[in-house]
């Protein structure tokens, strides 16, 4: 039975010493802060609590924390000379360093604020884990299953997931692994099924809802912001900061057709998403060519939060980049369906409008998007792109998050033109509209390399990081087999992402800058609103969610310590 959404708190003019813009990961800034005696007020735009965070697979890639098996300083070295290795001179080294060094705490601050535990997902390969400091056993981590129950009234405010199960059961990312590959490895796969199965009915029965990935971190998050007393106002966006004797001193809010101000004694954090759907914004800095709609992210990140640092003379950084990750393509009016597995799998391959092939299939998400925007920068745009593969493949493997092994691809993707299925390639070629003879080929290519166990093109299964997501009973290529087995099916695909990593620069206390490098005062900038910390790369699963806590915590503690650029302390001190 779904609950009733609980009133609306009232926005007012107030005072508190830090104003949170964002209901993120800008949680865990409030979090420290309160910790630290602060007060703190939260202002989240939608009417729900999570953003993107409660939307994501809830990873997070935080090094030397006392999750991970390592001793701490060797963690963090390893974890250093792996982000000179990946991230270079993208972005400020001390953005990095910053995040290392404060990532244990962090975490710590978390395990005693909220009721959450973690976990090490072991085998998550880092996603450059042939890079000096690269993990193959991969450093990240999830939330254990979480009970959302605790939330009480306010379980209806947190935002729902991407992915949604047809039964009560939290299946965690590594859970996932294992559990897509039941029509394999059933003998890995269904106690993993049967235990999350029964503590999600278990706990139904007994009044206790259990949560996974994004849905429990936030709802953890949620939970000891509730605990805390920090107010949260929904519903309530950001108009403006206000800026005055040389600082930002607060914001101008707007619940409805009201608009308050909140007076900000310690500063403003600002931790309220990129401009994932701001599509004006997209074609300008990243490509004329992403379709509306198509991000993952909250449907509240719109740029506002950067719009107003803009407006206070912020720089910004990596416009052009984003958490890119390939979906399947949406329905007419719908959203992009998830793709976490599926291009790794055995039995598949991706082409293009050419027909060919034009990448390693099981890269990492965001390498993968910025190869597509390269060739188009290039002056050779892919226009279309198509997930290949053969009814073996799908009579073994979970698609789109939900169509389970055997499941008929549903009917409307076929009416919509987005699927096709075909008894030959040169068939499956004619349905798609692409050139017969170099689909053709293309296939032929494909199936001789995976007979061979080896992908001289692309090096498909080569890293770690393509076998983690790969079929372990498929030897000696995890990553590779023929397609063999008729019917054939093509399924299009789109460049979707996890949400914009642009923003206002950042410094390493999460200060944010002018374009000159001067200091707006009293400003913070965490999580996507913020440049991303690690340049145009993407270092591991959870990065994108790692960075947004630990600098929701660098924020916080550099905001209780009242130090300004000039040593002079903030006001009210």
């Amino acid at each position: 039975m779904v609950k009733k959404m609980p009133p609306l708190v009232p926005a007012h003019d107030t005072i508190v010493d830090l104003l949170v813009i964002g209901s993120g990961t800008g949680m865990s800034a409030a979090l420290a802060a309160h910790e630290l005696g602060l007060s703190v007020l939260i202002a989240e735009k939608t009417a729900y609590v999570g953003g993107s965070t409660a939307r994501s697979g809830g990873a997070f890639w935080i090094p030397g924390s006392s999750i991970l098996p390592e001793p701490h300083e060797k963690g963090v070295t390893e974890a250093a000379t792996y982000l000179r290795a990946v991230v270079g001179d993208s972005a400020p080294s001390e953005r990095g360093a910053a995040f290392l060094d404060h990532g244990a705490e962090t975490v710590e601050m978390l395990e005693r604020t909220t009721p959450m535990r973690f976990f090490w997902a072991e085998g998550y390969s880092d996603y450059h884990p042939e890079k000096p400091g690269g993990r193959a056993v991969g450093r990240t981590c999830e939330c254990r299953p979480f009970n959302a129950s605790v939330l009480g009234e306010q379980r209806p405010r947190l935002r729902s997931g991407v992915m949604e199960s047809p039964m009560p059961m939290p299946v965690t990312g590594a859970d996932y692994k294992w559990m897509n590959l039941v029509a394999r490895k059933p003998l890995k796969a269904l106690p993993r099924i049967m235990r999350r199965a029964a503590l999600g009915i278990g706990g139904m029965l007994i009044g206790r809802e259990y949560l996974a990935g994004g849905q429990a971190l936030a709802a953890g998050l949620f939970a000891g912001v509730l605990r805390a007393g920090v107010p949260v106002w929904t519903e309530t966006s950001l108009v403006r900061l206000v800026h005055d004797a040389g600082r930002v001193s607060g914001a101008v809010l707007r619940q409805g057709e009201r608009e308050v101000t909140v007076r900000a004694r310690r500063g403003v954090v600002l931790a309220a998403g990129g401009f994932d759907h701001d599509i004006a914004a997209r074609h300008k800095y990243q490509s004329p060519a992403l379709i509306p709609h198509a991000s993952l992210g909250s449907e509240g990140n719109t740029g506002d939060a950067i719009e107003a640092a803009q407006e206070l003379g912020a720089g910004t950084v990596s416009m052009d980049q984003a958490w890119w990750f390939p979906a399947f393509a949406p329905l007419p009016g719908g959203a992009p369906a998830v793709m976490l597995a599926e291009r790794s799998l055995p039995g598949s391959f991706v082409v293009d409008q050419t027909g060919r092939r034009f990448i390693n299939e099981s890269t990492d998400y965001m390498t993968y998007g910025q190869q597509v925007l390269a060739r188009e920068r290039a002056g050779d745009p892919i226009t279309e792109m198509w997930l290949v593969f053969d009814q073996r493949y799908r009579n073994s493997y979970i698609m789109a998050g939900g169509i389970f092994p055997r499941q008929p691809i549903p009917k409307s993707w076929y009416e919509a033109g987005i699927a096709h299925r075909a008894d030959d390639p040169a068939a499956l070629a004619q349905a798609m509209g692409l050139p017969v003879d170099t689909f053709a080929a293309t296939f032929a290519q494909f199936n001789d390399y995976a007979q061979a166990g080896a992908d001289p093109d692309f090096q498909r299964g080569e890293s770690a990081y393509d076998r983690y997501y790969g079929d372990p009973t498929v030897n000696p290529n995890p990553n590779l087999s023929t397609l063999g087995t008729a019917p054939y099916y093509a399924v299009k695909m789109v460049l979707s992402d996890l949400g914009t990593c642009g923003g206002v620069v950042a410094d390493e206390h999460a200060r944010v800058r002018r374009e000159d490098g001067s200091l707006i005062e009293g400003l913070y900038a965490i999580g996507n609103t913020a440049g991303n910390a690690f340049g145009a790369s993407y270092p591991g699963a959870g990065a994108t969610i790692g960075q947004g806590l630990v600098y929701g915590y660098i924020a916080a503690r550099h905001a209780a310590s009242g130090a300004t650029e000039s040593g002079v302390p903030a006001s009210g001190e």
